[in-house]
């Protein structure tokens, strides 16, 4: 299979393209940064330098072009303000599924967050807020597409080591999980027709990562 990661050099990015390189897979990740290459490369992808920010429909279809599959990973991160968060996490998910459209790569994974009603709480920050918006408007603009979509939901990020054991269903309650086991659920979510047209959510649990992806029902 050949992927495409859009923010390639995050951190859940380059665990997700260590894990499929491994197995054989050849990755692609997308990256703003030349001076991130070398670590892309160790992790055992390629890299197209490209500014989800600025780039064209034409250029990010280029460089999607003959993938099997693209995942959204990209985030303006912390410490970023709430412009960043709508070119970032709203408007460079809009252009990479453009450009998926375009070069033909309908398989479609978008790495969201849960809890996304949480914009309108008053206790929520304005820059966590505008996050949570755009997150929840990069949804909706995916859910409206022809490709074949598949929107996780991981909730607290942390870099504990993964276990393997996880939660993973349309209605969880909210609570950790490692960078580690969102890649291996990406993974396997990428070899996982069945999900297709779901939005899932993913905490930290006691099912086994296949165990977990296999259990999730289709429409």
């Amino acid at each position: 299979m050949r992927v495409v990661i859009a923010g390639g050099h995050g951190l859940i990015a380059l665990r997700l393209a260590r894990l499929l390189s491994e197995r054989g897979d050849a990755v692609r990740g997308i990256i703003r940064n030349p001076t991130h290459e070398s670590d892309v490369a160790a992790a055992g992808a390629d890299s197209a330098v490209l500014d989800l920010e600025s780039a064209g429909v034409d250029a990010v279809a280029e460089v999607l072009s003959g993938a099997d599959a693209v995942v959204f990973a990209a985030g303006a991160g912390p410490g970023s303000g709430a412009a960043r968060k709508e070119t970032v996490d709203r408007n460079a998910s809009i252009l990479l599924a453009d450009a998926a459209e375009r070069a033909g790569v309908r398989r479609f994974v978008q790495i969201s967050a849960m809890a996304l009603e949480r914009a309108d709480d008053p206790e929520v920050g304005e820059v966590f807020a505008a996050y949570l918006r755009a997150k929840a408007a990069a949804e909706e603009d995916l859910r409206s597409r022809e490709l074949d979509w598949t929107i996780l939901r991981p909730g607290r990020l942390t870099n504990a080591q993964g276990t393997g054991l996880v939660e993973l269903g349309e209605g969880v309650e909210r609570a950790e999980i490692s960078r580690d086991d969102v890649a291996a659920v990406l993974r396997a979510l990428l070899d996982a027709p069945h999900t297709i047209g779901r939005t899932l959510e993913l905490v930290a649990g006691d099912v086994p990562v296949a165990d977990a992806v296999a259990a999730v029902g289709g429409h």
